[in-house]
Order: structure tokens, then sequence, then C-alpha cells
């Protein structure tokens, strides 16, 4: 073999698969979230999506097409669905629970990888965590240990003797009376405290649900979470100092204006589904793909706004916090 012949052989032999796979012809992929009525609405957990994708060598425009659907208001979100799929992508991504179920409907053949559903085998989206089956695959942003006890605790730690606690719900996400229904008792029983459940189906029920929550003099209040809430964050934030209530939240954007949050790491989660979606890309079928459950977690505690309010963020509280905003 002539040395210029073994040289390019072993370029070959040695070049990334992983790389190599993303140099063919473009492929497509349909982004389906919940938006805020601009039309685009890339928020900063996304964005480490996109970037993911381009460390594992898909970049938009050059071989990854990307169709963006940010429904405002959900109830148009099986429309936009159905316009991805016509987009003949060769994945689809959904973020959260009404776009998982809107994409699961509109196709049982192109893969699909979600983010951000508490419960997927509750809400009839795969057989299994392990053996998903079908199409479908993901995220969760719950693990067996439950998420809203340990939020109403925290509460109950910054805001000494807090008996009544507001839980702010879209009864439009199609896991949350499941959960409530299952859950609530137990946790009022374990925690001693009477929840105030106030109700937001759209932005503008946000203001009527936080004075709802104040008239009915709570001492606090959980954002249960939704993709409603997420797009609203500032508003809520605005509405719960307000009120001067004391919040947790679920998620980490939360911390800029807010008191506290606990929760899953949304952008570890994100950088997992884009590694999914490379798979899925490369061959890999989303029933070989077990449903992962988050595995970093955040504790966030804002002493600027616990001093507006009055509060004392006692040390115990500190010390267990992932980061402490001053």
């Amino acid at each position: 073999m002539k040395r210029r012949e073994f040289i390019a052989a072993t370029a070959a032999l040695l070049a990334s698969p992983r790389h190599a796979g993303a140099q063919g012809a473009r492929r497509r992929l349909g982004f389906l979230a919940i938006g805020d009525g601009s039309g685009q609405a890339l928020n900063q957990a996304e964005r480490v999506f996109l970037e993911t994708l381009r460390s594992l060598g898909w970049v938009e425009g050059k071989n990854l097409a990307i169709e963006y659907r940010f429904s405002h208001p959900p109830d148009r979100v099986p429309a936009a669905a159905a316009d991805l799929v016509a987009f003949n992508p060769d994945v689809l991504f959904a973020a959260g629970p009404q776009a998982a179920l809107a994409m699961k409907s509109a196709t049982s053949t192109i893969p699909i990888v979600f983010v951000g559903i508490a419960d997927p085998v509750r809400l009839g989206l795969v057989q299994s965590l392990s053996r998903p089956g079908g199409n479908i695959t993901g995220f969760t942003t719950n693990v067996p240990d439950d998420f809203l006890a340990k939020r109403l605790e925290i509460l109950q730690e910054l805001v000494p003797g807090a008996s009544k606690i507001a839980l702010l719900i879209n009864p439009d996400n199609p896991m949350t009376r499941p959960y409530l229904a299952e859950k609530i008792s137990g946790i009022i029983r374990q925690l001693g405290i009477v929840l105030l459940i106030v109700e937001a189906t759209k932005a503008d029920d946000l203001d009527v649900a936080f004075a709802s929550a104040a008239a009915q003099h709570a001492d606090a209040i959980v954002d249960f979470g939704d993709s409603l809430t997420y797009v609203e964050a500032p508003r809520i934030i605005a509405l719960a100092a307000k009120y001067h209530l004391p919040a947790n939240y679920m998620f980490r954007q939360y911390a800029n204006g807010g008191l506290s949050v606990y929760g899953a790491d949304v952008g570890d989660l994100m950088r997992r589904a884009g590694s999914y979606v490379d798979k899925i890309l490369r061959g890999a079928k989303p029933s070989e793909l077990p449903v992962e459950r988050p595995t970093k977690f955040e504790l966030v505690i804002n002493l600027k706004i616990a001093k507006a309010l009055g509060l004392t963020v006692p040390p115990s509280l500190l010390v267990r916090a992932d980061d402490v905003i001053e």
C-alpha cells in the first residue's frame, strides 16, 4: 500500500464515530414546548439542549434542521404537534406533559424524547421506566421520594410556625389531579398543615390565584411546577413579592428574584436529553433507551429576598443549600 493511501486509511479508522455519523445528509428535529406568546422563546435550559447537540456534532443549519413550535396558549399544543409531524422529522423533542401527550397522539412511529414529566408511566406515555416500549422515552423530574413534602418542609424552616400554605396548580396539567388525589392527604397529616389549593390555567389567572391565597391568609406559597408557571416565572415572582408571600419553586430560573428553589437540575436533564436525541439520530430506538430520573438536584436560597420578607434563614438550611444568593 502506498504511503498516502495508508495515511488516508488510518485517518478513516481513527475518525471519531460520534462525529463521523453527523456528517451525512441533514437530519430533522421537531421541537415542541410551551411558549410565552412571543412565538420564539428558548429558555436557558432549552439552550443547554441545543448546545449539547452541537457538542455531539449536530449543528443547526449544517447537518441538522430544527422546526420549532412554542405553543401559546397550551390548548394549541395538539395543532403544533401535528405541524411538527408534517415536517417529517427524524426525531421529536417534547418539553412538559402537554407537549409529550400531544406528540404521542400525533405519531406512533417517529421517535420522541421528552423532558419535564413527573410520572410518565401514570400518564400513559410509557409502559415502564426500564422498558418504555413504543416510540417514546425521556427524563422525569421526580424521584420516588416525594419532592412536594420536602419543598413544604423548606418553607416551614424559612417561615417558622407556617400552618397554612397555598399550593399553586394548573388543573389542566394531566399530572396534577392524580397526584393530588394520591399524595396530598398523606402530606397534610405528615406536616400538620392546611394546604390551600389555588388554580391557574392561563397567565391572567395567576393574579386571581395569588389574591385568593392572600385572602385566605396563607403563610407561604408553593408553585407545584407546570409549563405555564415555568413560562410565567417573572410574573409569579412579582406576585409573590406583591402579596408578601414567601415562596418555594421547583426550577432554578426562579432563583432570580424568588425566595427558594428545590428540584431537579433541569439543565442536566436537558443535557441528557440531547444525548438521547444524538443516539436516536445515530440509529438507536426509543424502546431501547430507558426513561431516566434526575440524578442532580438544586436547593437555592435567596438571602436578599429573605431579608425583604423579614425572614431569618436558619444556618441548618444554608449549610444544605447548593447555592446561596446574597
